[in-house]
């Protein structure tokens, strides 16, 4: 089966069976969407490039956010419009908004970026915010990434770990707990040799 079979078998039921606890998964990532680095307002309009079912949406619009999803897979995209998501069909390495966004995210998918550096630069020419997405460090270069980011023209850079599990439901103080760690510095460095990933805010 190709990658591109599993997302359509799995369109109907995506968000549910990626994520053991999707909406404390889901709500954690909206919260650093929209307070990360420069902060978002009401009403500001956020571009998630490969969307899935548009599973993030009503968590960044209880943040006041407009959402408009985007992703490769047109049986995404229609469970996405079901649930009453605004999305459409589009390739992140190629899909430019009609009209600029105040942020643009990408989660679980820079890896189909075929040429990060011009990603990055694409995304800087119609996003008037910043870009958020999330970055593995046992799989890429930061240092390397600050640098394209820097070259692209999002020059600030604000960093953070993501400890919410995927694949496993904490009781609700663990979690909490482990949100704490986030700031932990050396600690939550330590973590991510392990596991987990950060979150990437950039901006002008």
């Amino acid at each position: 089966m190709t990658k591109e079979d599993q997302y359509v078998r799995q369109a109907e039921s995506w968000s549910a069976t990626q994520y053991a606890d999707s909406h404390a998964y889901l709500a954690h990532r909206a919260r650093l969407v929209a307070q990360l680095g420069e902060p978002l307002a009401t009403g500001d309009t956020v571009l998630d490039l490969a969307c899935g079912d548009g599973g993030l949406a009503p968590h960044l619009e209880r943040h006041g956010l407009r959402y408009l999803g985007v992703d490769a897979t047109p049986a995404m995209v229609e469970e996405a419009r079901r649930t009453g998501v605004d999305a459409e069909v589009g390739d992140l390495n190629s899909y430019a908004p009609a009209e600029p966004v105040a942020a643009t995210t990408c989660f679980r998918a820079i890896y189909y970026a075929v040429d990060r550096l011009a990603f990055f630069r694409r995304v800087a020419s119609f996003t008037t915010g910043k870009l958020v997405f999330d970055l593995n460090p046992r799989q890429y270069d930061l240092a390397a990434v600050r640098d394209e980011l820097h070259e692209a023209g999002l020059p600030r850079i604000v960093v953070r770990p993501f400890f919410v599990p995927q694949r496993r439901t904490l009781p609700r103080p663990l979690g909490r707990i482990l949100v704490a760690l986030e700031r932990s510095g050396p600690l939550a460095r330590l973590a991510l040799r392990y596991r987990f990933t950060y979150v990437v805010a950039a901006s002008r």
